[in-house]
């Protein structure tokens, strides 16, 4: 097993801890009408990873190492939600000027995954 590996499963361990604590606050203060504590989970950890992986880019504001970015942005933002590396592999396509890709990934990613989960749920 390789280092990253390690840093994936760490981050990813804070990850899913940070996910089940934040869901569960949002539960108890704005009961279970509406999933608050996913909305925001999914909006906080599409955040951090688009401040983070713009920041310690290439050229970018902060020189970290690469097992630090795998920490942060696979397995930390990984573990706490995956919607994270939606929305960035989304923007990656649109700054590489793939706009068509970009809208296919975003239709594809949410008819399929909605669509799935009813057939799962219909099995």
């Amino acid at each position: 097993m390789t280092v990253a590996y390690l840093w994936v499963a760490l981050g990813g361990a804070l990850g899913t801890i940070a996910r089940f604590w934040l869901a569960a606050a949002m539960a108890r203060l704005t009961g279970p009408t509406f999933p608050w504590g996913t909305l925001l989970i999914n909006v906080v950890g599409s955040f951090v990873i688009g401040l983070f992986g713009r920041l310690t880019e290439h050229g970018g504001l902060w020189h970290v190492s690469a097992d630090i970015r795998t920490f942060v942005m696979v397995g930390l933002c990984g573990g706490f939600t995956t919607f994270s590396s939606f929305g960035l592999q989304t923007i990656e396509l649109m700054r590489s000027k793939e706009i068509l890709r970009a809208g296919a990934y975003v239709v594809l990613s949410v008819v399929l995954c909605l669509s799935v989960t009813w057939a799962a749920m219909k099995l």
